[in-house]
């Protein structure tokens, strides 16, 4: 007898920082949220019940571990410990937005690699598979040892970008705030269909960033600035900056991830960007929700992610 290493169904639960996301990834599937209280002990310890059977289920988690990032990374691992030992058939953690995903590599002597020991953490409690959507560095994939379906947001931000634009493509430029972000930008000004140019920028220190050279022409262009997440602002501000005293007409920024720590608010707020177009990775609370701040919703790609999962279908089509 073959056993179901994927399950017999469908069951979503959420930790305590992607609640919304998780009901509407349920609407979309037409599931309800598994039951599940998380919660601390009286010394602060993260506390997880589990309050419905998953034995032989097809388990997802969704949970951002955005801020406070520490909380959020033990009560996902703790979630993933509590199904291993409850013989769930298959343990999914989906995780919107993957802290500590900056610390890729050691950028000087005797720096640890963070996100190497994140994913070994996740891999150790007892995961079997992760589901993430534009890590801040695409080799972190390879930080672990159980698959990895790596999706995308350019294609929402795109398609919204490509509706306000409508026939006015000329007059729109992609603009990449630093060179890192160079092919993400590429890649969404060929699906907007707008030229592409770059801000070179010299970062003397950590979340303090100095724009040097613009490579690209936007006089008298309307400017997208495309990141993947936007973190204390300062690059995107002042590649903002950059671009109007060259001439640039407007500036909109889109992103995936809005992390909007420190002076970002303030930074935002003062800055040239008409519209911040960000994804729903991290739920923002009511004091960060800015006018100029618009929020899509990523829940249905990652909704029709977890169906093809469930069903052994290649997830490579929501790429496109």
């Amino acid at each position: 007898m073959q056993l179901n290493l994927h399950g017999k169904d469908i069951k979503i639960f959420s930790a305590g920082a992607s609640r919304n996301m998780a009901d509407e990834i349920c609407g979309c599937l037409g599931l309800r949220l598994g039951g599940c209280a998380v919660g601390t002990f009286s010394d602060g310890e993260t506390s997880v019940s589990l309050l419905e059977s998953v034995r032989g289920s097809s388990c997802f988690i969704i949970q951002s571990t955005c801020a406070p990032v520490n909380d959020n990374l033990m009560e996902l691992l703790i979630m993933i410990d509590a199904m291993k030992r409850a013989s769930a058939g298959c343990i999914t953690a989906v995780v919107p937005y993957f802290g500590y995903a900056r610390q890729d590599r050691k950028a000087k002597a005797r720096d640890p690699i963070s996100a190497k020991l994140v994913a070994d953490l996740i891999s150790t409690a007892g995961a079997d598979r992760v589901v993430s959507m534009d890590l801040h560095a695409s080799q972190i994939q390879g930080f672990f040892n159980i698959p990895v379906d790596h999706l995308l947001g350019a294609p929402l931000l795109a398609a919204y970008m490509k509706e306000r634009i409508g026939s006015s493509g000329d007059e729109y430029v992609v603009v990449s705030p630093d060179l890192g972000s160079v092919t993400r930008s590429r890649n969404f000004a060929e699906r907007i269909g707008c030229p592409l140019a770059i801000i070179d920028k010299r970062r003397p220190s950590a979340n303090v960033s100095e724009v040097m050279n613009l490579i690209g022409e936007v006089e008298g262009k309307r400017v997208i600035l495309v990141d993947d997440m936007i973190d204390t602002a300062g690059t995107l501000c002042n590649a903002a900056k950059a671009v109007m005293a060259h001439g640039a007409r407007s500036v909109t920024a889109c992103a995936s991830h809005g992390v909007l720590s420190g002076p970002a608010l303030e930074r935002l707020e003062e800055s040239p960007i008409e519209e911040i177009v960000l994804l729903n990775t991290i739920e923002l609370p009511p004091e960060k929700r800015l006018p100029k701040i618009r929020q899509l919703s990523a829940a249905p790609v990652f909704a029709e992610a977890i169906s093809r999962i469930n069903e052994d279908k290649p997830v490579s089509p929501l790429f496109t």
